[in-house]
């Protein structure tokens, strides 16, 4: 990580994610928009609750990728370790406007509160199966690995549940994510996984436009509002992103909130004796160590000024969510401490602001209030297996992803 000045030499975001808590702390000290590099391709990045919230309703900051100067004039190719996350094909999270709009409310026609609190036993149960498997695993005092055997798989499970995905695919879907993600993987690489999962959500809603079941894919294929019903490519790119957000950032949410309480076992205790609510530590860890680090990424479609400083047409913006929740103008002087009493973890930004806004939050909220406290319940005695600055980041650049996190069950 290069600290520099914000404004005359960029910060070279690190993609092996060497020191993400001194990476954020210089963002958290920077300017509320500032310079930045990411593998090479200058970028802005808002590091203040305040200025997202502005710049995350400006219309003259776009999703469409062609909006992008460096992708017009082929300095940005598909070569480039991160298109994929910016050049998704058509979907929700990649148009705008009255498009966004209209494929926006068919996802929130299918991803109902009414299908979420039918969800409910599901993660429930999917839950203590796995608890199940965690008990088997660390049986003797053996150590075990919370994300392999519980965090990951109890996400994938849910939005499978969700999608109508079958179990026996999840294997092959770990790898070609890990693969997608990971900034080790060569571009040709990653590029042949971008194109094995469009094959395999083309076939999922091929299938399922055949013989359509009571899942969120089916009913993406079938929801109207009494205008234009989703394309196959619209159906494909939302669940594309669907699965990927919906799995991804609630590993992260998991074990990011059970390291925090294993390092506050004080705040863990009012936690366990019901003296404070669980979905406040959900919340909390949300805030102080989100599950997403810098999220790509919105064009300026004409000269925006910031405070005397000029975004100019084309640029590229990122929102830094992890330094945004820092903030200390919203979160009191105190905000690099982990606290789940603090009066105002509910006003962080973490699942974004405005129309763009995570579709997902509700499923993830839901999801880290019921395995978190079953997790605890279970397993009372849970203590990391290594000092907790043994526990590192993979080389992800834009999610909180941990390597492993080596438990023991038992004291």
């Amino acid at each position: 990580m290069t600290q520099v000045c914000p404004h005359t030499q960029p910060l070279v975001i690190d993609p092996m994610v060497a020191d993400l808590a001194g990476e954020t702390a210089y963002l958290v000290a920077a300017e509320p928009l500032t310079r930045i590099e990411l593998l090479g391709v200058p970028a802005w990045t808002v590091t203040r609750h305040a200025l997202a919230r502005q710049l995350l309703v400006d219309t003259r900051l776009v999703k469409d990728i062609n909006a992008w100067k460096l992708w017009q004039s082929g300095v940005v190719t598909r070569q480039w370790p991160l298109i994929g996350m910016i050049d998704a094909g058509r979907s929700m999270f990649t148009v705008d406007g009255s498009e966004h709009r209209r494929l926006r409310i068919k996802t929130t026609q299918a991803l109902t509160k009414r299908r979420l609190d039918a969800l409910r036993p599901t993660i429930a149960a999917l839950t203590a199966e796995l608890l199940d498997d965690l008990a088997a695993a660390g049986r003797g005092g053996e150590v075990v690995d919370l994300k392999s055997v519980f965090a990951y798989p109890l996400p994938m499970r849910v939005i499978s549940e969700l999608m109508g995905v079958d179990r026996a695919d999840h294997p092959m879907l770990l790898a070609w994510y890990k693969a997608f993600f990971s900034l080790l993987t060569p571009q040709d690489e990653r590029l042949r996984v971008i194109d094995e999962l469009d094959t395999y959500f083309t076939d999922l809603v091929r299938t399922k436009t055949t013989t359509p079941t009571d899942d969120l894919t089916s009913a993406l294929i079938q929801a109207s509002d009494g205008g234009e019903p989703l394309t196959e490519e619209e159906v494909v790119g939302n669940l594309k992103a669907l699965v990927a957000a919906g799995h991804e950032t609630t590993i992260g949410l998991i074990l990011n909130s059970v390291r925090a309480l294993l390092s506050n076992p004080d705040q863990l205790a009012s936690l366990v004796s019901g003296d404070v609510d669980w979905d406040a530590a959900v919340e909390e860890t949300l805030r102080w160590d989100s599950p997403v680090t810098h999220l790509l990424m919105r064009f300026a479609s004409e000269d925006i000024t910031v405070d005397g400083i000029t975004i100019e047409k084309g640029d590229g913006v990122v929102m830094s969510y992890r330094a945004i929740g820092r903030d200390a103008t919203i979160h009191g002087p105190d905000a690099n401490n982990f606290d789940i009493t603090r009066p105002t973890a509910n006003r962080h930004i973490t699942f974004g602001y405005g129309p763009h806004i995570c579709p997902g939050a509700a499923l993830a909220r839901l999801e880290g209030g019921i395995a978190l406290p079953a997790l605890f319940s279970r397993f009372p005695d849970l203590k990391l297996a290594v000092p907790v600055e043994n526990i590192h980041n993979l080389p992800v650049l834009t999610q909180n992803d941990l390597e492993s996190f080596p438990i023991r069950l038992e004291s």
